[in-house]
């Protein structure tokens, strides 16, 4: 059996283009994930990751209905 909560990495970026695909995201009503590991280190006093390297990640179940989203993103805002 698939475990469709498991999460999926779907970009890494600056904090600006990921809070962009975010807020794309959760209109439709798709929760994400954000993971920085350079504000979490600095947070605790240490450093850790680089400020261009923030991940976003979504449920597996919610990749189908992502990827008109991803796709217009990515089109838009190439890598």
């Amino acid at each position: 059996m698939e475990n469709n909560d498991e999460l999926v990495w779907i970009f890494t970026g600056t904090e600006v283009l990921v809070d962009l695909l975010k807020a794309e995201l959760e209109e439709i009503g798709i929760g994400t994930i954000v993971r920085n590991d350079y504000l979490s280190g600095i947070s605790v006093g240490f450093m850790g990751g680089t400020p261009t390297s923030i991940d976003l990640f979504i449920q597996k179940a919610d990749l189908e209905a992502a990827q008109p989203v991803l796709d217009e993103f990515f089109s838009t805002n190439p890598q």
